[in-house]
């Protein structure tokens, strides 16, 4: 440590107090302490802009804010908390969440998100705990999920799963994961109406047999509607060309006899 009596010392000091940028301001509906950014319950539309840089925890809960536009969250190079629930969030653009390599949790439960893209999750690399109970999502792509190498907590309940074949791709993930997935009993199908709150973690394999058929019969329908016009020109070209040739057969027969009358003409 430097001798603070050292005219020197005291010099560096005062220049990189004045060079130093000056740390930003708390945005005017918030409160900011010690790295952490409380926005709760502000009427906020969008998220705040010129948040503090050293913002490790920003909460965000029960505001109206409906979109999660592009660079949302950038120049916070340190959060590690982000907490949206209970607001009108629809959209998540895909570059949304740039920026946040450090993000650990990500609070979203409780709104109005029906689809996610992959591609909106791909910053978050370090990302451990993710919330999306209480929305509305019917499905889920698992490619979101993918994207997400240090995830340990996903919590999905309450949401109106539409437990068709299209749900499989999601069960397979949630089967391999077990240990990931929170609150599993509350994972239940809305619809179709047969499968109402029936569980999905209750599925098996042989549940989704009946996708398997109907994959093959979409692929034999394919095969048919392919091969199909060609059988039919085929079979048109080969009618004209077995009618040409007997034709043609006929023509030379016809031919070959008429020539005979006209030799045997000759010789009497």
């Amino acid at each position: 440590m430097g001798n603070w009596r050292d005219p020197g010392t005291l010099i560096g000091t005062f220049l990189f107090l004045l060079c130093s940028p000056p740390l930003p301001a708390c945005p005017a509906p918030c409160a900011c302490s010690a790295g952490e950014v409380d926005c709760t319950e502000h009427e906020l539309h969008e998220v705040p802009q010129h948040l503090p840089a050293n913002t490790s925890t920003l909460w965000l809960d029960y505001n109206f804010i409906t979109i999660l536009r592009p660079g949302s969250f950038l120049f916070l190079p340190v959060l590690l908390r982000l907490s949206l629930p209970h607001n009108h969030l629809e959209t998540i653009h895909s570059k949304a969440l740039v920026g946040l390599g450090t993000l650990q949790e990500l609070d979203l439960s409780n709104n109005y998100l029906t689809a996610l893209t992959s591609e909106a999750f791909l910053p978050l690399t370090s990302l451990v705990t993710l919330n999306l109970g209480s929305n509305m999502l019917g499905e889920l792509e698992p490619r979101v999920l993918y994207v997400l190498p240090q995830l340990r907590a996903l919590f999905l309940n309450s949401n109106p799963w539409v437990c068709t074949c299209s749900i499989q791709p999601l069960w397979h993930w949630l089967s391999h994961n077990r240990e990931k997935t929170k609150e599993k009993s509350l994972l239940l199908c809305t619809s179709p109406e047969q499968l109402n709150n029936y569980p999905i973690m209750a599925f098996r394999n042989e549940s989704f047999r009946q996708c398997w058929e109907n994959s093959l019969l979409v692929q034999d329908y394919a095969f048919f509607l392919l091969i199909g016009p060609f059988c039919f020109l085929g079979s048109i070209f080969l009618c004209i060309f077995t009618g040409s040739v007997t034709v043609a057969c006929h023509n030379l027969h016809k031919e070959s006899h008429s020539w005979k009358r006209f030799s045997v003409c000759r010789k009497h």
